[in-house]
């Protein structure tokens, strides 16, 4: 059984950090692209940020440029999201996804397998 599991969220303070993990089992996913996405309560799914199968390309929304960080451990089949610099409205469930392809895609279409994410809160 294919499973994406997501770690690492919880309470911060603006301005604070947190990193998520993403470990994916049952399968490999070393040569499929990565994303990362988040929903706020209301609101529809939105893109975070993606990964190649290498780790050398990645692709952010504005909202996350500069402050967010997508990186990928193949040896260890997870993938990660460094968040800097929180604001309340990055409060959300983040979820973790793979596509079939190795490059990156920002389309939530595109990804295959989901994870059930994990909370994000941002307390002013």
């Amino acid at each position: 059984q294919v499973q994406l599991v997501e770690s690492g969220g919880g309470l911060v303070q603006v301005g604070g950090s947190l990193r998520l993990s993403c470990a994916a089992s049952g399968r490999t996913f070393s040569r499929n692209g990565m994303g990362w996405f988040r929903q706020a309560p209301g609101k529809e799914r939105e893109f975070v940020a993606a990964i190649d199968w290498s780790g050398g390309i990645t692709s952010y929304a504005d909202s996350a440029k500069g402050r967010f960080t997508i990186s990928r451990d193949g040896a260890k089949n997870t993938v990660y999201l460094q968040m800097n610099r929180l604001k309340l409205e990055d409060a959300a469930v983040y979820i973790c996804a793979a596509q079939p392809f190795a490059g990156v895609s920002t389309t939530e279409r595109e990804y295959g397998y989901w994870g059930q994410g994990t909370q994000v809160t941002v307390s002013s």
